[in-house]
C-alpha cells in the first residue's frame, strides 16, 4: 500500500481531522458525493473532510484497492441512523500527496442526510464562510 493511503487509513481511524491537510496537495481537487462542483485547494477539502468525519459513525474501510498513484477505498458508515456505503477515488500526484479525491455513495436518501447536515455545520464554520458564495 502506498504511504500516503496507509496515512490516510490512519487519521481516519484516529478522528483528528486536523491532520488530513498534511496528505492533501495544495491544488487538490475534491469532488463530494452531496454537491456537483468541484472544490479546488487544501484549506476547504480538509474543512469538508473534517466536518464529515464528524458526521459518520461507525466509519470503516471494508476494502483498500489499487497501486501507483491510483486508489478506491471502499467504506461503510451510518449517517444519524441510517446505513450508507461509498468509495473514495484518490488519485496522488508524483509527490505522494491526494490531488485527486472523489467520493460517491449510496443510498440517496443517506447522501441527502449528508448533505443537510454537511449544510448546517459549514455555514457556521469560520474556516468555511469565505468559500459560501460558491456553496450559493
Amino acid at each position: 500500500m502506498h504511504p500516503t493511503i496507509a496515512r490516510m487509513t490512519e487519521i481516519v481511524a484516529s478522528g483528528d481531522d486536523t491532520k488530513i491537510i498534511e496528505i492533501l496537495a495544495d491544488d487538490v481537487q475534491f469532488m463530494p458525493p452531496t454537491y456537483f462542483k468541484t472544490w479546488t485547494g487544501a484549506e476547504p477539502t480538509a474543512a469538508i473532510l473534517g466536518h464529515v468525519g464528524q458526521i459518520f459513525q461507525d466509519f470503516e474501510y471494508r476494502r483498500i484497492m489499487g497501486e501507483g498513484n491510483d486508489w478506491a477505498l471502499e467504506f461503510q458508515c451510518k449517517i444519524g441512523d441510517l446505513d450508507a456505503v461509498g468509495v473514495d477515488l484518490i488519485t496522488l500526484n508524483d509527490e505522494g500527496k491526494v490531488s485527486k479525491f472523489e467520493v460517491v455513495m449510496r443510498p440517496y436518501k443517506s447522501v441527502g442526510a449528508l448533505r443537510d447536515a454537511i449544510m448546517a455545520r459549514v455555514m457556521k464554520d469560520p474556516r468555511f464562510l469565505k468559500y459560501k458564495d460558491a456553496l450559493s
